[in-house]
């Protein structure tokens, strides 16, 4: 070989020798950056807030149950079983909706007229039972809560409380029974019915389900109903503040001296997202201060940020 093939023979092989190092430097520095990007930390998102952290209400037993997924969001004493005052009315509609139908016509007898309250009721006034059932939800009237459970057990053939028994039973509520379809104690140990926050919490669920037209009035401030006579009657929410709470679905208030204030709230918080919220054992006001801060609690808990 000649000396400068010899020469152009060597350099060539100096350069093939330089690409190939520049090639595995380039191919480490490679694997380096792809070594450092799998093993790199993934930043982690910080965990929601707890909008339940610093939620306090009165209430002996509270409860704010998700009825669309099941999901308990709150819970305090949630299972304890207390008198339920006029939340009893729930069951008594319930039952007697299984039995009655709209358009049954009930009659407002001495037995009714003589419970505690005054509805403005006369003695053999007939309603049918689609109207007696809204007066007895929106004014928790106990002359048509007696009625109605009255005739719901006469047309089964069974006493009231043997009726809503069966029915608390059949909506899986293990902690509620019914001694009246009213809720007013019977003496002063005694109350009318018991049942724990969370019953409270599915039975509304399951009364919006089952009759929710019933359900619908209680959302209004007031209740116009008209007797088979033709006698006209208006009576008053016993929950003024539910017409202002959006996405409302289901209102009903109790109150007696054994239970206190006893308050059920059933609101949307979303679409078609239905949260049963619910205070037992509170005040006669407290109830309704109570329910407000567990509702805003759970618009800011599915909102993912901190109630203010």
């Amino acid at each position: 070989m000649k000396k400068d093939e010899r020469l152009l023979w060597q350099a060539g092989i100096v350069i093939l020798a330089g690409s190939v190092a520049l090639g595995v430097l380039t191919y480490l520095g490679a694997e380096s950056d792809a070594a450092e990007l799998v093993t790199a930390p993934v930043e982690e998102r910080a965990p929601a807030p707890d909008a339940f952290a610093n939620v306090w209400h009165e209430g002996k037993a509270a409860i704010v149950y998700d009825l669309k997924t099941g999901e308990v969001l709150y819970e305090k004493n949630a299972e304890a079983q207390l008198p339920l005052a006029s939340l009893t009315k729930l069951l008594t509609i319930y039952a007697a909706a299984d039995i009655l139908s709209d358009t049954t016509p009930i009659t407002i007898d001495a037995e009714a007229l003589a419970v505690e309250g005054e509805s403005g009721f006369f003695l053999g006034e007939t309603f049918l039972f689609k109207d007696l059932a809204r007066l007895a939800l929106v004014s928790s009237s106990n002359d048509a809560s007696a009625a109605i459970a009255s005739a719901a057990g006469a047309a089964k053939g069974v006493a009231g409380s043997s009726l809503m028994a069966s029915a608390a039973q059949a909506a899986h509520l293990s902690q509620t029974y019914a001694v009246n379809g009213t809720g007013l104690d019977v003496d002063l140990e005694v109350s009318g019915g018991y049942g724990s926050a969370h019953d409270v919490a599915v039975l509304a669920g399951e009364l919006l389900k089952k009759a929710p037209h019933l359900a619908r009035a209680t959302t209004e401030s007031s209740v116009t109903v008209t007797s088979v006579s033709g006698m006209t009657h208006t009576q008053e929410n016993t929950n003024q503040g539910v017409i202002t709470v959006p996405g409302v679905l289901l209102s009903k208030t109790g109150f007696t001296d054994l239970a206190g204030g006893n308050l059920v709230v059933v609101f949307d918080a979303g679409i078609d997202h239905p949260v049963a919220v619910v205070v037992l054992g509170s005040s006669r006001e407290g109830r309704f201060t109570d329910v407000n801060r567990l509702m805003k609690a759970t618009l800011a808990h599915f909102a993912g940020i901190a109630p203010s």
